[in-house]
């Protein structure tokens, strides 16, 4: 085996051959280096059609939307009166035009209020001592502080009782003040031996007097302006405070209520009132039930507007009963819309959203909010309609620009031509005259007066391929007052201008997709090429490699030979 020394190019033959075959190798692999700058520039060509039918995707898309017919039907509604809080809205088969609408009443919803006063008094007797203020079952929780009696201040603590806090007014104001609970009538009584009870002061800290809805009257007593103990919703309804016993419940403590036909259960040992309260407004009874705890009663509301009755039911010593919900109630009735149109007859409605079945109108649905006189406009939406004609505009312009731009072939003023990637694409080149050709054509077989783009006021821009809106006013007044005739135009099926557009767009994406195959396969086989070349050309170097080293190997055998030789005749000349 050679030395590996006489591997360094040149040190028996002073030759490098390292670079003679590197050169040799370079020139053997040009054919190599022009199939892979032709492979470079396929991808490149893939790259650019790849964008190419994206655009092509986008224009499909914008013409697909021209096809879809209810864009021409659709319609706006608009009150012409500013700053509305009317809501309005018109399907397509409103007939465009101007409703004056006045509103002479609202429809409101039916109540049922039960009866006040549901919660147990505070105590049964005049004995508050084992009231402690923290737990006092009154509408407004008690926050501890001070609060004043005739100019002189009165602490409160939660931790202190009822009996306490009465103890401490009648300290404070020198024994003039005195308070006692009323256990007949629910209240708490201050007064004065001495003349007027005042209350309060403006740095009050406690709401004590509030809570326990005591007010200045002017005369030397004051008391609780409403009975004091009220319901616990928060707790468990047997613990709720209820004035009256549920007793229709079976031994667990189950019971039942039925509000419009639907069933409600409850337990008296697990449920709240609150839990209760929601139960129904989860239910499809169709009331919201709510606690007013200022007048310590329940109320029903139905949730739908109009005259309509509430019905309860439940057996005797019931939930409902307890709550004052079967007797002792007020029953508000809801009102019907009532309103004229355009000044004809009243009409009627139990909803504030006046329709069809109101007015009479196809398609319309007003929501009215208040008691008055709006006018409101159906017309053709336009708006919308100029989108998508503006956006079909904007995708159609954007694939005729690549198209130019990518297949352009252009000089300078001292000669020098510049030629795009896809110049000589004619099939391309091709696609951007048909799209123009399409864009122009009038559509045969239209009843209507609008049978070209020209029509609406679409043009091409001078010089180009682009399209553009040149006159908007024609386009503006076809949209509001020939929305038959645009729709007509556009979306015919088969034969109108964006079903021609769909069916040609689809085929030259086609053709797109088959010539960025072909670019594919050819580039797979450029690289089989390429891989064959540098096979051979890596076996063509390794034996070139080899016999320079064996030249070198056999060129310093010689000089070692004559070297020798040369020590041997000097030896010899001695």
């Amino acid at each position: 085996m050679p030395s590996t020394s006489l591997q360094v190019a040149g040190l028996a033959s002073n030759f490098d051959w390292k670079t003679f075959t590197d050169q040799i190798m370079e020139l053997e692999r040009a054919p190599a280096a022009r199939l892979e700058a032709e492979r470079i520039e396929n991808v490149s060509k893939n790259s650019l059609l790849g964008t190419l039918g994206t655009r092509l995707t986008t224009l499909n898309d914008a013409a697909a939307a021209l096809k879809a017919g209810s864009l021409f039907g659709q319609r706006t509604a608009t009150s012409g009166t500013a700053g509305s809080t009317w809501g309005a809205t018109a399907a397509s088969d409103t007939a465009p035009g101007s409703y004056r609408i006045a509103v002479s009443q609202l429809a409101t919803s039916a109540t049922l209020t039960g009866a006040s006063d549901r919660g147990s008094p505070l105590a049964a007797s005049a004995d508050v001592s084992a009231l402690t203020v923290a737990n006092l079952p009154i509408s407004q929780a008690v926050t501890a502080g001070t609060f004043t009696v005739n100019g002189q201040q009165v602490a409160v603590a939660l931790t202190d009782s009822l009996e306490t806090v009465f103890t401490a007014i009648a300290t404070a104001t020198g024994g003039d003040v005195t308070a006692a609970y009323d256990a007949t009538n629910d209240k708490v009584s201050l007064t004065s031996g001495s003349g007027t009870v005042l209350l309060g002061a403006a740095n009050d800290t406690s709401n004590f007097l509030r809570a326990l809805k005591l007010g200045n009257n002017g005369t030397a007593t004051v008391e609780s302006s409403g009975k004091l103990g009220v319901l616990k919703p928060s707790a468990t309804l047997a613990n709720a405070n209820l004035a009256t016993a549920v007793t229709a419940v079976d031994g667990s403590g189950n019971g039942t209520f039925a509000i419009n036909g639907t069933s409600i259960a409850y337990n008296v040992n697990t449920d709240s009132l609150s839990a209760v309260l929601q139960r129904i407004n989860n239910s499809a009874a169709g009331v919201s039930a709510v606690y007013d705890a200022v007048n310590d009663r329940v109320q029903l509301a139905n949730e739908s507007t109009g005259d309509l009755g509430i019905s309860v039911s439940e057996s005797a010593g019931g939930l409902l009963g307890a709550l004052g919900l079967t007797s002792g109630t007020t029953f508000a009735r809801g009102d019907n819309a009532e309103f004229t149109i355009n000044g004809g007859d009243t009409l009627s409605s139990a909803s504030n959203s006046l329709d069809v079945s109101a007015h009479g109108i196809a398609g319309l649905v007003v929501e009215v909010k208040s008691e008055t006189t709006e006018t409101i406009a159906v017309a053709a939406d336009a708006t919308a309609m100029r989108g998508k004609i503006d956006a079909f505009i904007e995708s159609f312009n954007s694939v005729q620009q690549f198209i130019d731009t990518n297949t352009r072939v252009s000089s300078d003023g001292k000669g020098k031509v510049t030629t795009a990637a896809l110049a000589g694409n004619r099939e391309i080149q091709d696609w951007s005259r048909s799209l123009r050709t399409m864009a122009f054509a009038s559509i045969g077989g239209l009843a209507g007066s609008i049978t070209r783009l020209n029509d609406l006021g679409i043009d091409f821009k001078a010089g180009t391929n682009e399209l553009e809106v040149e006159n908007a006013t024609l386009l503006t007044d076809a949209l509001q007052n020939s929305t038959t005739d645009v729709g007509e135009f556009f979306s015919t099926a088969t034969t109108g201008f964006a079903a021609k557009f769909d069916t040609f767009l689809d085929k030259i994406l086609e053709q797109n997709d088959d010539q960025k195959e072909r670019l594919t396969k050819t580039n797979s086989g450029l690289d089989e090429q390429i891989a064959a070349i540098d096979r051979r050309l890596t076996q063509q170097r390794s034996l070139l490699e080899s016999a320079f080293i064996a030249m070198e190997s056999a060129q310093s055998k010689i000089k070692q030979q004559q070297t020798a030789l040369d020590g041997m005749i000097g030896q010899l000349s001695r």
